[in-house]
């Protein structure tokens, strides 16, 4: 299928053509994770057709936003994984998803979610808020956990806990999502025992604390 074109020459119009097609920036949030198979995008993309996610994916590829290769047995499967064409889109999904947070104001019946959906805007959010030192910082959910790498050269998010995180942060989703947009600070959800923070890089490591300067 040819390219589809704004025929603009224009910057937000040649990345639109990137990456204005419905599912495209979804995926690059799932894969800015880490490498996923196509099972496990499809799983955490509810909603998308297997027919479209692969004629997404395969327009990325075109892109040169992702790539695709193949794990050494015994797993023998293919996986996807960002460029860093596809990686330098993170500044772009932390600006919409601060642009897009206040519309998290309250849960629809229909909304699925996933923990590490949270991941992007929560980078944004907590990026400066820690002392120096703290790097990586645990997020549990009741609906799974992830990690977050505050490291400015190298910052990014993974499913699953960290080996050894600085701080841990365990909070149910509404919380989460009101730190996301900005209207909790951690400092007050910590107050108000809506935030649980523990971890080598908070003050008095294993109990509940008042959080970071924010």
């Amino acid at each position: 299928m040819p390219r589809r074109s704004y025929d603009q020459y224009c910057a937000v119009a040649r990345a639109l053509d990137a990456v204005g097609d419905r599912w495209t920036l979804l995926i690059v949030r799932e894969l800015l994770g880490g490498s996923r198979r196509y099972t496990d995008l499809h799983a955490d993309l509810p909603g998308v057709s297997t027919d479209m996610l692969a004629s997404r994916l395969k327009d990325m590829e075109r892109d040169e936003l992702v790539t695709r290769r193949r794990l050494a047995p015994p797993g023998a499967a293919y996986v996807y994984e960002l460029t860093a064409r596809g990686r330098a889109l993170l500044p772009a999904l932390a600006a919409l998803a601060d642009w897009g947070a206040p519309a998290l104001d309250e849960k629809r019946p229909t909304d699925a979610v996933r923990a590490h959906w949270f991941a992007v805007p929560l980078l944004a959010r907590l990026a400066g808020h820690f002392p120096e030192g703290v790097a990586v910082v645990d997020i549990a959910l009741d609906e799974g956990e992830f990690h977050l790498r505050l490291d400015g050269a190298d910052p990014g998010y993974a499913e699953g806990p960290a080996a050894h995180p600085d701080v841990r942060l365990r909070l149910d989703t509404a919380t989460c999502a009101a730190v996301a947009d900005g209207r909790l600070s951690l400092a007050e959800g910590i107050a108000a025992g809506r935030i649980e923070a523990t971890g080598p890089g908070v003050p008095g490591e294993g109990r509940r604390q008042n959080a970071p300067a924010v």
